[in-house]
């Protein structure tokens, strides 16, 4: 996982990067997106979660190739400065993978409270909900803000614990699968398996948690390269099998009306009420985990995105040897949206904003392929993959869901062109 060098520092290795993608994309969004993705996809689910995989994988060839040319800690943040200099355009793609990630904690808390609540009677399910994921975020900041080195040390274990009990899920639960519910004639047309995969992408986005790991990866030009495709297409594999287990187990329309904590209601077939609790065990931990690492993270990529002045100094400033302003406006800000929007908003606003991220990283490796002699062609289609894929989620859904996204980005861009201003910088993009 991790070797030593000579001054006594730790590098890690090949499978311990492996372990960072993994770790970072199968958190809490598998068990908060499965629902949504049946709901537009029908039985074409697993062909779905493949779609939005093969964008995910074209997208990690770039950050393979970013990361090793450019290895820091500020990973996207760093791409984007680099290739495209730091101006409004760089700020303002900065400011929504921040913003971006406020979205993901909605996302992983209203599953943390969805799950927790299907233990409720029927009635009570949604006030325990919004008390549930409330608690979640309140707690896991103060843990945060404690200093909660006991729950890192312990996320590795997590990350094993789910990932058992989603191979669990599948070997048993292939027994019960009906091919006839997974029969094309139970798909969407074309143009709703797209979408049904993009809205789930999020469940993908993780991978690029490799990045801000680059500097302490052994051979990085080799490493990172084979970590992030090893990672990705085990991914894949694993989420095409449970939405395949998943929909060949349960009637579309079971899995839909229980669509926030439809893999709970997959496992009841095969694993019955002890399958159910076992998921729902496994999702309160999962997403709890993934709060606290997407907490954690985006905290601290405010204090990298402030010391490129895109975002005040305030949030550069340490507290207590922490970012903990940063994290404060964050947790804030996650329970308005948790609280506020429904899943189906919030996932279509989380999966958007990293597609157009996704995006700009593909076009900022086609910018600087010649320092790597690396075939930009790739990485071009690989924004119009990302770009395709964004018109398709955006043309299946609801008028509501398409303004919260631009809402989204024009506070992004607004917050850095109202910075700047203040700031005396202009608006050079």
């Amino acid at each position: 996982m991790a070797e030593a060098t000579t001054d006594g520092t730790r590098r890690v290795g090949l499978w311990g990067v492996v372990s960072i993608g993994i770790g970072g994309m199968v958190g809490g969004g598998i068990f908060a997106v499965l629902g949504l993705s049946v709901q537009i996809a029908g039985g074409g689910a697993p062909v779905a979660f493949l779609v939005a995989g093969l964008v995910a994988l074209l997208t990690a060839r770039s950050y393979a190739l970013l990361s090793a040319s450019f290895p820091s800690r500020g990973g996207t943040v760093t791409f984007v400065n680099r290739a495209f200099g730091p101006g409004l355009f760089a700020g303002g793609i900065n400011v929504l993978l921040w913003l971006s990630y406020i979205v993901m904690l909605a996302l992983y808390s209203q599953a943390f409270g969805s799950y927790a609540a299907s233990f409720l009677p029927a009635e009570q399910h949604e006030l325990g909900k919004h008390m549930f994921l409330t608690v979640a975020v309140v707690l896991i900041a103060v843990l945060n803000v404690a200093g909660a080195s006991t729950v890192a040390r312990a996320e590795r274990y997590v990350v094993a614990v789910k990932l058992t009990i989603l191979l669990l899920f599948v070997v048993v639960g292939m027994a019960g699968v009906s091919t006839s519910r997974l029969a094309p004639d139970q798909w969407s047309p074309p143009l709703s398996l797209v979408a049904g995969g993009m809205i789930v992408f999020l469940a993908y986005e993780g991978f690029e948690l490799i990045a801000n790991a680059a500097e302490d990866v052994v051979d990085p030009a080799r490493t990172l390269k084979r970590a992030y495709y090893i990672s990705v297409v085990f991914v894949i594999v694993l989420y095409v099998l449970v939405a395949v287990v998943a929909v060949g187990s349960v009637p579309v329309a079971q899995l839909v009306d229980a669509r926030d904590y439809a893999l709970a209601v997959a496992a009841r077939p095969t694993l019955g009420q002890a399958g159910f609790a076992l998921i729902g065990v496994a999702a309160m931990l999962s997403t709890a985990s993934a709060i606290n690492a997407t907490l954690y993270g985006s905290a601290r990529m405010t204090y990298t995105i402030a010391k490129a002045r895109e975002l005040p100094a305030q949030l550069e400033r340490p507290i207590w040897n922490q970012p903990l302003e940063g994290l404060i406006i964050t947790a804030a800000a996650t329970l308005v949206l948790a609280n506020v929007l429904n899943l189906q908003s919030i996932s279509t606003m989380g999966s958007a904003g990293f597609l157009i991220i996704f995006a700009v990283v593909n076009i900022a490796e086609a910018r600087t392929s010649k320092q790597r002699g690396s075939a930009p062609w790739i990485s071009i289609v690989g924004a119009v993959a990302c770009v395709g894929a964004l018109a398709a989620l955006l043309a299946k859904s609801s008028l509501g869901s398409a303004g919260v996204l631009v809402a989204m980005v024009g506070v992004s861009f607004g917050i850095e062109a109202v910075f700047r201003r203040m700031t005396g910088r202009g608006l050079r993009a």
